[in-house]
Order: structure tokens, then C-alpha cells, then sequence
């Protein structure tokens, strides 16, 4: 049917300054659509390394034919323009937090507007699930990029096949030691580079699609309606592959608080898209003139000999920034879990003295390499590799569509007449899919599954855990105004000023009653001090600060960050003069209370998720380092929980 397309060849002073502004504006905006070019589109830009030649070469190959073909092609197409374009670049972006975008963001969103109890919601569940399964494709993402990318030197020449692994793996070990020096500088090439990366594709794209313009037809969505009425079975199982050249459409709504809305949109419409559907015709171009010939690669294929080594160091370059950009955006949702309290205190370290973005969390990147390094030993080939990847990524996409529901009926209040048809067309597209790639579990679409269900584990067991240790010490506290009555007038008060943190806003702390019970004596200033995280991305300093006078030299002090943000709490106490006078550190000390769990038979959680709750809470990262306390000032004193 198809054969028949196919056989083409072929007042002034203020003018000036509101110019100069308009300039400066355009100037700045260019910047940051380069700069998104050089890190929101790494993963999806990647995709053309491996997409389409899994549809004809992967777990379930198609025959190569000229239906087929252009039937991928225009599955791709719509896929991008319905999923990429429509979903999350027109609508999706839109549900911004203070500007900040992600699974996270969105679920702070929801639950600030909508007063949904955190950690018992179905939806918040959910949600957290998508975070969960984004740690599988962070591992898969760096495996799959670099090994497909490095896979090009044996198209080059045969004989370099044994060097691929060690190359790849070389590779990756480089990139994951990096991450503690800082990537800033380096981050600054990631846009000039990128940019040269899809001028490159796209005109090897556009040279082969000049040899067999029929392949431009693709672009009518009857071939990919076509392809379903035909062969309705090999087009399901061909989603599982198509998928692929839509992943890491969920970073550029992660990652819209770094560039804003309008750069990301612009870069997606005006520069990547055409640069993406260039190549991939290309590719389909070149396998109607050359056939299995050319399905060992088709993307270095494009590129005559003499361009293809070339062209692998500047792809690798490409897959290097796709693992770059997916590995900070493990660091940064760490963050946030950390901030909503999903997850323990990690320590994190700063890479960049002006960004506040710039951040490394050294347990998080050791753990994501070892986990990379042990899917390229394990699965030895991009191909290979492809069937694990796509489950973690479509099903954070369908969990969206249940987000981006609950957004157009809660928060936005659309009327069901508008937002029905839009989401019924997302389930449906995201609901196929997801269903394409379970057909992947056995040959390895189990990986992310497993990653997912062990870290959701982990997320649900600590916030449940969390809460029910508060719970018991709240049980346990006893009233602010009979305490401040009864010590004020029995203890020994001594100068200085004493700061106990606790996580509870009423009760008196657990470590303001040991050491009455052991020193037997109060300071002159006592701050009772509570650290809360909004759900929001950012909290001004009008706001940071809310301080209750308890009397008899008390106080009641919370202070509250976004979180994006990151507790400075001496930082903080600088700017207060309220409680009679100013904080000076050598004056100051600090009281934390360390609690040691002890697993028991009350209801709450299994005895075997207390046990891992327990592990956690070990391992968890001092409340000194994580709140940045000077270390000279402060104390712990250790007490016993049952949960």
C-alpha cells in the first residue's frame, strides 16, 4: 500500500530605551531556551540513539516493510504532539507550585489546596509511587544513554566491539565521581553542546529524507490509525518500543522552575521537536532504501564512515548530559522528599556557592552508580536494556493523568464537558502504553517494578513511622503553661539562652524534661523551636518567623521553610530581636533529643516495617549537620520510643 509514496527523489529617547529593554529581555529569555535545550531535553534527545531500531530489532520486531515504517513514525509523531506537546507542555506545565513543577511539587499542590490528609490519600499514594519509580528510571536512564551511545563505534568498525562495555562503564564511573566537585562549570557547555547535537541529527535527518521524501507522509495520522486496523496485535506490542521516543517528557515540567514556562515551550516547539521528527524520518528513509542493512544502528547509519566516530563522541557527550540532568534530578527530588518528610535527613552538600539548586547527596549518587554500573555488567546491551526501560517512565505518566485530574476537577474547577474528552484521550494514550510495556516484564521491565515497590516501601514506612513516633512522644508531653509554671518557680535558672528542638508545636519537649531531670536547672531564655516545611517551593523571610512569648522567659518559636529550601536555623535566629534580645551563639545552646526505637506489638505497623524504620532513623543524618547547629553548642540527650 505504502510502496506507492515512497518513489520520490529528491518621543525617540524613550523608544531607545524601551528597545533596550525589549533587548535585554530577548537576550535573557535566548539564554535560558539554550540553557533548557541543554538540560530539560538530554534524556529525550537521546531517544533517536535507540527508538526507532527497537521497533524493528527489539523484543518484538516488526517486518520491515514500508507500512511499518511509516506506521512507527507516525505513532511517534502523535505520540510526541499528544503526550509531549498537548499533555504536559500546554496543560501539565500550567499546574506550577510558586513555579516549581514535578511529581512532588504537584503533590504539595493538591494537598495544600485541597486539604487532602497527607500519607492516608489514595491519590498522595499514588503520587508518591511516581517518585518511587522515577529512582528506576534515574539508574536505567545513565545505562541506557551511554551504552546505545558508545554502541556506535562498532557500527564504525566491527572490530571495537569488545571495547564498548569497558568504554561505557569507564564512562559512567567519571560522570558519577564529578557529581562531588560540582558541575556548575561544566553545566555552562551543556546548551552550546546540545545545540550542535540536534543541528547534527537533524541535518543528517534532513539529507536522508531528501533522498526519499515519501517518508514525509508519516506525518498523516492515517498510517499510524492504519497500522492498528492491520495489524492490530504487532502495533500493540510495538507501543512498548515507540514509548521510547517520548521519555523524559516528564522533566521538562521538573525541571520548569529552573528556566520557566515560556523557554522550555519555546525550545520544545521551535528547536527539538523538528529536530527529533527530522531524524527519525531520516531513519525511516534510510531503511527504505537500504532494509536490514541498516537496522544495526540506523541513527549512525545516517552519517557516512568518515562522520560516524565523530558523531559518536558528540552523542556520547549528549548521553553524558541526559545522565547528568537525570542524576541532578535525583539529588533534587531527594530534597524535597527529605523537606516533605518522605524520606530521613541525608546529608547534603552544596556544589555551588550562587545556586541554590547546585546540591550533592552523597549516599543517593554512590547508590544510583553502583545500581548503573550492575545494569550494564548485567544486561550487556542497549538493546537489552530497553526492555526495563519505559515501564518506570509510562507509569508515572498514567499516575499524572490521575494528578492532572484531580487538578482540573479540584483546582482549576473545569467543567466536566472540557476536561472529560481531554482525559479520556490521556488515559487512553498512557493507558496503552503502560499496557504495551507490561508485556516487558520477563525480559526485564521487572528491574524498575522492584526498584519502585522496595523505595515505596521505604517512603510509606518512614512517613508512617514519622508520624506514629510523634504520636507517642505527643501522648507523653505534658502542657506548656503547667510546665512554665511549676519549673519557672522550682529550678535554678542560669544565664544564657537554651534552644530545644522539637518536632511538635505544643507539649514540652522530651529533652527540655531530661535535662531538668539530670542538671537540675533552666536558662534564663528557653526557645522552644519548631523547623516546618510548607507546601510550598519557597517561603520568604516576612514569613519565616512565627514567635509566641510563653512568659517567665519562654518562648515558642516556628520557624518555616519551603520545600526547596534548606533549614539554616543560626541563620535564622540572627534576625530575631523579639525575645529581649539578640541571639549571640556563644551564648546559645543547642538541645536535641535523639530517639532510639523500640520495636513492639502495639498497633501502628508491622513488626518488620519498625524494624526498617528503626534501621532508618539510625542512619539518618544528625539534626546538627542537617540544621547546620554549630558544633560546639550542642547537646543530645537520648530517650526511648515504642511505636
Amino acid at each position: 500500500m505504502a510502496d506507492a509514496f515512497i518513489s520520490g527523489k529528491p518621543g525617540a529617547h524613550a523608544d531607545d530605551e524601551n528597545s533596550a529593554h525589549g533587548h535585554g529581555r530577548q537576550k535573557a529569555t535566548l539564554k535560558l531556551v539554550v540553557g533548557a535545550i541543554g538540560i530539560v531535553f538530554g534524556d529525550i534527545g537521546t531517544s533517536p540513539l535507540y527508538a526507532f531500531r527497537e521497533t524493528f530489532a527489539g523484543h518484538h520486531p516488526l517486518t520491515l516493510d514500508a507500512d511499518h515504517i511509516l506506521g512507527v513514525i507516525s505513532l511517534m509523531f502523535w505520540s510526541m504532539m499528544l503526550v509531549v506537546t498537548l499533555k504536559y507542555v500546554s496543560i501539565i506545565m500550567r499546574a506550577d507550585n510558586k513555579g516549581e513543577g514535578g511529581s512532588l511539587a504537584l503533590l504539595a499542590l493538591i494537598n495544600g489546596s485541597t486539604k487532602t490528609q497527607r500519607w492516608s490519600s489514595g491519590i498522595i499514594l499514588l503520587g508518591v509511587f511516581a517518585t518511587a519509580l522515577f529512582y528506576g528510571d534515574s539508574m536505567i536512564t545513565p545505562a541506557v544513554s551511554v551504552l546505545s551511545a558508545v554502541e556506535g563505534l562498532a557500527v564504525y568498525n566491527p572490530d571495537f566491539a569488545p571495547a564498548i562495555l569497558p568504554a561505557a562503564i569507564i564512562i559512567l564511573l567519571g560522570l558519577f565521581w564529578i557529581q562531588g566537585l560540582g558541575t556548575n562549570r561544566v553545566a555552562t557547555l551543556f546548551g552550546p553542546i546540545m545545540l550542535l547535537y540536534f543541528v547534527t541529527i537533524s541535518s543528517l535527518g534532513v539529507l536522508s529524507i531528501a533522498q526519499t521524501p515519501g517518508i514525509l507522509y508519516a506525518l498523516n495520522p492515517y498510517w499510524a490509525v492504519m497500522f492498528f486496523v492491520t495489524d492490530p496485535l504487532p502495533a500493540f506490542l510495538a507501543l512498548g518500543s515507540v514509548v521510547l521516543a517520548v521519555t523524559g517528557a516528564e522533566a521538562l515540567y521538573a525541571d520548569m522552575g529552573h528556566f520557566g514556562r515560556s523557554p522550555i515551550r519555546v525550545s520544545w516547539l521551535a528547536f527539538v521537536l523538528p529536530a527529533l521528527m527530522l531524524n527519525y524520518m531520516g531513519q525511516g528513509a534510510l531503511l527504505f532504501r537500504e532494509g536490514a542493512a541498516a537496522l544495526q544502528s540506523p541513527f549512525y547509519n545516517l552519517a557516512p564512515q568518515w562522520a560516524q566516530l565523530p558523531l559518536v563522541g558528540l552523542a556520547t557527550l549528549a548521553a553524558i548530559i541526559a545522565s547528568q540532568a537525570v542524576i541532578s534530578g535525583a539529588f533534587s527530588v531527594t530534597q524535597q522528599a527529605i523537606q516533605l518528610g518522605f524520606m530521613p535527613r541525608l546529608r547534603i552538600a552544596h556544589t555551588s556557592a550562587s545556586t541554590a539548586g547546585q546540591i550533592y547527596i552523597p549516599l543517593i549518587n554512590w547508590g544510583l552508580m553502583v545500581m548503573v554500573i550492575l545494569l550494564v555488567l548485567v544486561f550487556q546491551t542497549s538493546s537489552n536494556l530497553t526492555a526495563a526501560y519505559g515501564i518506570a517512565v509510562t507509569g508515572a505518566m498514567f499516575i499524572d493523568n490521575v494528578l492532572l485530574t484531580v487538578v482540573l476537577y479540584r483546582l482549576w474547577k473545569w467543567k466536566w464537558y472540557y476536561a472529560a474528552p481531554l482525559l479520556t484521550l490521556f488515559y487512553l494514550v498512557d493507558g496503552a502504553y503502560l499496557a504495551a510495556n507490561l508485556t516487558k516484564v520477563p525480559d526485564g521491565g521487572w528491574f524498575p517494578l522492584l526498584i519502585g515497590f522496595v523505595i515505596f516501601t521505604l517512603l510509606t514506612t518512614w512517613s508512617r513511622g514519622r508520624k506514629l513516633m510523634q504520636d507517642r512522644l505527643r501522648e507523653a508531653a505534658m502542657p506548656i503553661p503547667v510546665f512554665v509554671a511549676s519549673a519557672a518557680n522550682s529550678a535554678v535558672r542560669v544565664s544564657g539562652t537554651a534552644v530545644f528542638m522539637t518536632s511538635a508545636a505544643d507539649g514540652v519537649p522530651h529533652a527540655l524534661l531530661h535535662n531538668l531531670k539530670h542538671n537540675k536547672v533552666l536558662h534564663e531564655r528557653v526557645i522552644l523551636l519548631t523547623v516546618k516545611i510548607k507546601d510550598v517551593p519557597v517561603v520568604d523571610d516576612d514569613g519565616r518567623c512565627k514567635l509566641e512569648d510563653l512568659g517567665r522567659g519562654f518562648f515558642r518559636l516556628v520557624l518555616q521553610y519551603g520545600f526547596m529550601q534548606e533549614p539554616d536555623v543560626p541563620a535564622a535566629l540572627k534576625n530575631i530581636t523579639q525575645c529581649g534580645q539578640a541571639f549571640t551563639m556563644m551564648d546559645t545552646s543547642f538541645f536535641l533529643a535523639r530517639q532510639t526505637l523500640l520495636p513492639s506489638a502495639k498497633p501502628g505497623m508491622p513488626v518488620w516495617r519498625e524494624k526498617i524504620f528503626a534501621w532508618m532513623l539510625r542512619n539518618a543524618e544528625s539534626a546538627m549537620e542537617f540544621f547546620r547547629l554549630p558544633t560546639n553548642r550542642v547537646v543530645e540527650l537520648g530517650s526511648q520510643v515504642e511505636i
